[in-house]
């Protein structure tokens, strides 16, 4: 099975409680974004966090 879309992105099983999606939906109303669109944002935002360190984020990642 081959997971890797054609854009280069793989499709994941992810479970969560109703109560967190709700809240990732309204985050993600409140800024634009899907709730897919949402939830690669945050990880995308904790990666370079744990990366980086909180001192090597720029202002423009910190806004996304």
């Amino acid at each position: 099975m081959n997971d890797k879309k054609s854009n280069g992105k793989k499709q994941i099983p992810l479970r969560i409680s109703d109560e967190l999606y709700t809240d990732l939906e309204r985050w993600a109303d409140d800024e634009f974004r899907s709730v897919n669109g949402q939830i690669e944002y945050l990880l995308t935002q904790c990666v370079k966090y744990r990366k980086k360190g909180a001192k090597g984020l720029t202002e423009e990642d910190k806004k996304g």
